[in-house]
């Protein structure tokens, strides 16, 4: 078995499935919490300006089986759960919009921000979840906020100073191509690619994400995903959520996240998993793999 992810040997698929927004709502904790290390979730990431941060960094905190790395949050997409910088709370950073809050979508967000407020808001997450007493196993971003061309330097630095991996997905469509973050070009992120792996940089080799479907299809679909995969490492962007609070706050979308929740320990999906011989990864294993070189 390689030692190196972005090289499997020969016929291997590595898949990272991954809990995004943690600390978002109780639910999100409670699924993680509950999940996490015993099925096909491995690792997730928290949204340190949500509500329930304080619940999950109260449980993570000091543990050295957290797998947990930060969801760099700069948009607030429901409609009436929300939140804001923990940075600042004047307009002209450009994160605030008229209710007080982060943007509900990224093109609002590139329209007002301004990137040194972002990157101070940025870092400010990164240093509240040190400061509970995690030790973060990685960096990505809610709803590739973190990511536009606008910020991307910003967060790659952010990455090297913290000495983290970033998710960079290194087939840059595959995770362009499922985000609603405005106009951008590939070949801008194929350049940054390029430099940072002639330094050294190793990254995922593609995104995929919750396909959103009704719940008489989840498993059939969640199956065909997996079957799908590619001799390389995926990185499977997840959103599962204990019931009880998400039916309120995305009534619409709810069953997508509670499916992934019972899915993520069925021992039916599992046993695809054995058969296809795919290979579950977390983050804290692979931290140093995936680090970006720190400039001297």
């Amino acid at each position: 078995m390689s030692d190196n992810i972005a090289s499997p040997v020969a016929g291997e698929r590595i898949v990272i499935p991954h809990a995004d927004d943690v600390g978002m709502c109780h639910g999100a904790n409670r699924a993680y919490m509950e999940i996490a290390g015993r099925g096909f979730v491995t690792t997730g990431s928290v949204m340190v300006p949500c509500p329930w941060f304080g619940e999950i960094a109260e449980w993570a905190g000091g543990r050295d089986d957290a797998d947990l790395g930060v969801h760099l949050t700069l948009t607030s997409e429901w409609r009436h759960y929300r939140w804001g910088p923990i940075s600042t709370r004047s307009k002209k950073s450009g994160l605030i919009d008229n209710e007080g809050c982060f943007p509900h979508r990224v093109p609002e967000l590139r329209a007002t921000l301004d990137p040194i407020a972002a990157d101070d808001e940025m870092r400010a997450q990164v240093e509240r979840f040190i400061g509970r007493g995690m030790r973060p196993t990685h960096i990505d971003t809610h709803m590739g906020a973190a990511m536009v061309p606008e910020l991307i330097d910003i967060t790659i630095a952010i990455a090297r100073d913290y000495h983290l991996p970033l998710l960079f997905p290194r087939t840059i469509e595959s995770y362009l191509d499922v985000l609603d973050i405005g106009p951008v070009d590939p070949a801008f992120y194929r350049e940054r690619h390029a430099g940072l792996e002639a330094e050294g940089a190793t990254f995922v080799d593609r995104f995929i994400m919750t396909p959103w479907v009704a719940s008489d299809a989840a498993f059939a679909r969640y199956s065909q995903m997996i079957e799908s995969l590619r001799v390389e490492t995926t990185f499977f962007s997840l959103h599962p959520n204990a019931p009880g609070d998400i039916e309120v706050i995305c009534p619409n979308l709810a069953h997508c996240r509670t499916d992934e929740y019972r899915l993520a320990v069925d021992r039916k999906f599992l046993s695809i998993l054995e058969r296809e011989k795919v290979r579950i990864e977390g983050f804290s294993k692979l931290r140093d793999q995936l680090n970006l070189p720190t400039r001297r």
